[in-house]
């Protein structure tokens, strides 16, 4: 199975993953962290996410890039990636990273996961709304983000979206 779950920024984007993948795999859980641990806001985003999740199941594994080449030490009952815009960006800007072929990277990155458990449940953001110009560079990665929305999308058997903390069904069955 696999979820997509979107929202803005502080929208309760990521407890509502979490929640969604404890109600549906009850075994073994594995949180997939792609933050790279840039300055000190980063560092505090990471240390509440690490609070938030613990006494929930969870092993963690830390992997900024290069999701399809992962080796994991077993099968899950369910993965959660947090986040795929966090990915994308690594994928693109870290010069260890795909670079322009980020996407079809981060799609085998995906499938990858999607062998190694059950349920996988991706978290992104949305980033599409804002009217915003911008440079080159942050305009392609905004359209390749929108690009992996609608492929995950297309694939999901649910994707849901956050708004101010409520859990919006878009697919499955309770969206359309």
């Amino acid at each position: 199975m696999l979820i997509l779950v979107t929202g803005g920024a502080a929208s309760g984007k990521s407890a509502h993953a979490e929640r969604l993948l404890c109600a549906s795999a009850a075994g073994a859980r594995l949180y997939l962290a792609t933050m790279q641990p840039f300055g000190a806001a980063a560092e505090t985003r990471i240390a509440r996410h690490r609070a938030l999740r613990r006494d929930k199941g969870f092993e963690t594994v830390e992997r900024p890039l290069g999701l399809a080449g992962l080796e994991l030490p077993r099968r899950y009952d369910g993965i959660l990636l947090e986040d795929l815009g966090n990915l994308l960006a690594n994928e693109l800007f870290d010069p260890a990273g795909a670079g322009e072929a980020a996407f079809g990277s981060t799609l085998a990155g995906i499938a990858r996961l999607q062998d190694c458990c059950e349920t996988l449940v991706v978290v992104s953001n949305e980033v599409f709304s804002d009217g915003l110009a911008y440079p080159p560079e942050t305009a392609a990665y905004i359209r390749t983000l929108g690009r992996l929305h609608a492929a995950l999308a297309a694939r999901a058997d649910a994707v849901y979206e956050s708004v101010c903390g409520i859990l919006l069904p878009l697919k499955g069955e309770k969206g359309i």
